[in-house]
C-alpha cells in the first residue's frame, strides 16, 4: 500500500481544525493530481521523443522554465493534499511545492501570447498573493485558513490554467498531447 492508500491519521490540531480535506475535494484532487499528471506525462515524453510536432516555444527560457517548475507541482500538491498532514515530510514538501508554484508563476511573467499578456495572466498575482496566504496561515497555525487557501491555490491557480494550457489549440502542451 501507498502513503496515498493508507487513511490519514494526522491528529487535529489544538483549536480543533481537521487536518484533512473532505470526501468530495479528496475526489476532485486525486482525478485532478491523476488526469493532469497523465497528461502531462504523456505530452511531455510524446514532445521529448519527437512524436508529437516540434512547436518552437519550449526554446523559449521563460517557457521552459515554466514547464519545468509546474510539471513536479502538480503531483506534489496532489500528493500533499491527500497524504498525511502535519509532520516534518509534509512541511518540506509544502515548502518545496510553495516555491515550485512561486516560480511557475514568476517565470509565466515573461510568456506573453503574441507579444502581449491574456486572461490566464490573471492567475500571476492570484499565485503570489495565496501563496502568501498558504505560507502565513500555516505559520500562524489556523490550519482551517490554510486548508482554504492551499485547495484554492491547487484546484484555481493550478488546475484552470493547466486544463487551459491543455485545451487551447497552438499551445504547447496542447500540441503535444494531441497533435
Amino acid at each position: 500500500m501507498t502513503a496515498l492508500a493508507l487513511p490519514s491519521t494526522a491528529k487535529s490540531p489544538a483549536n480543533g481544525n481537521s487536518f484533512d480535506i473532505g470526501p468530495r475535494t479528496r475526489l476532485a484532487v486525486a482525478v485532478i493530481a491523476i488526469g493532469l499528471t497523465s497528461a502531462t506525462l504523456v505530452a511531455l515524453f510524446r514532445g521529448l521523443l519527437g512524436i508529437a510536432p516540434d512547436h518552437s516555444n519550449i526554446r523559449h527560457l521563460a517557457i521552459f522554465l515554466h514547464v519545468a517548475t509546474v510539471l513536479p507541482a502538480i503531483p506534489l500538491g496532489g500528493y500533499l493534499l491527500l497524504a498525511r498532514k502535519g509532520g516534518s515530510r509534509h512541511k518540506l514538501l509544502g515548502r518545496i511545492w510553495v516555491g515550485l508554484m512561486v516560480a511557475t508563476a514568476f517565470s509565466a511573467i515573461f510568456i506573453k501570447t503574441g507579444g502581449s499578456f491574456s486572461f490566464i495572466h490573471l492567475f500571476i498575482p492570484l499565485t503570489f498573493w495565496t501563496s502568501y496566504k498558504v505560507v502565513a496561515t500555516a505559520r500562524r497555525r489556523d490550519f482551517a485558513a490554510h486548508r482554504k487557501e492551499i485547495v484554492g491555490l491547487y484546484l484555481g491557480a493550478l488546475t484552470i490554467p493547466g486544463l487551459v494550457a491543455f485545451s487551447l489549440p497552438g499551445r504547447l502542451m496542447n500540441v503535444w498531447l494531441f497533435w
